[in-house]
């Protein structure tokens, strides 16, 4: 299996975690909140919400924000906000997709595309890039959660479709509308897992080299620095020795 992208393991190093720790604690509870007033407030009841629940508990996001942010869904005072994709390309023709959830569609579009022109990319239309990208859930599990062959067997009984491992953990994935089934079933055979989430997964990803990969980072850090922002996906893997460079 092709190896799991290591964008994640690169914003790590970078350091940005514990500074963007507010916001994405903030972005995480807009998504709870969201979630919560669609359906029922009850994360059991809720796939939505219990998806949400669980990336916020991933990354260690306060019980009483959890908490918070469900009540405000039910005390019906939440904000109400938009969901809009944005798609576009950045340098060298890379793809980036853009999930946001605002309560200002111009101030979200008109900063998405100065994102975009600034770090040498441009902004396309719905679906210019999307078809590029397969819509799936993914489920992942740390190394100790099992040997390879474990970790597959278990995801192809619980209806999962593919699995990728590397020396970071398992990445596990399957349909769209199967995650919640899916992600509880694994979690009998191999315990909790560390997220369980929808993704844009790129068909085919393209390598980069070190100016590229700089800029390309550069144009994502203002996207995921912006409010309105809640994910940023793109097609691009960054080789090992280009990775250690940054």
């Amino acid at each position: 299996m092709a190896g799991h992208s290591k964008w994640a393991n690169i914003q790590h190093r970078k350091g940005r975690q514990d500074a963007a720790r507010s916001k994405l604690f903030s972005k995480l509870a807009k998504e709870i909140t969201v979630a919560a007033k669609m359906g029922d407030p009850d994360p059991e009841k809720n796939p939505r919400l219990r998806l949400a629940v669980k990336a916020a508990k991933a990354v260690s996001c306060p019980k009483d924000v959890i908490d918070r942010a469900i009540k405000k869904a039910v005390g019906g005072d939440a904000e109400s906000y938009t969901e809009i994709r944005y798609e576009g390309y950045g340098i060298n023709g890379i793809a980036v997709i853009v999930e946001t959830m605002t309560d200002n569609v111009n101030r979200t579009a008109s900063n998405v595309r100065s994102y975009f022109t600034k770090c040498g990319g441009n902004m396309g239309q719905t679906g210019s890039v999307s078809h590029g990208f397969d819509r799936v859930g993914e489920i992942t599990y740390p190394v100790s959660a099992g040997d390879t062959d474990t970790v597959m067997m278990a995801a192809l009984e619980a209806g999962a479709d593919d699995v990728e491992s590397d020396e970071e953990g398992h990445y596990i994935y399957c349909a769209m509308e199967s995650l919640a089934e899916v992600s509880d079933a694994l979690e009998k055979e191999l315990g909790e897992s560390t997220e369980s989430k929808l993704i844009w997964k790129p068909q085919v990803t393209t390598e980069v080299d070190l100016e590229t990969a700089t800029k390309l980072m550069k144009l994502i850090d203002m996207l995921e620095d912006d409010d309105d922002v809640q994910t940023v996906t793109h097609n691009f893997d960054v080789p090992e020795d280009v990775a250690a460079q940054l």
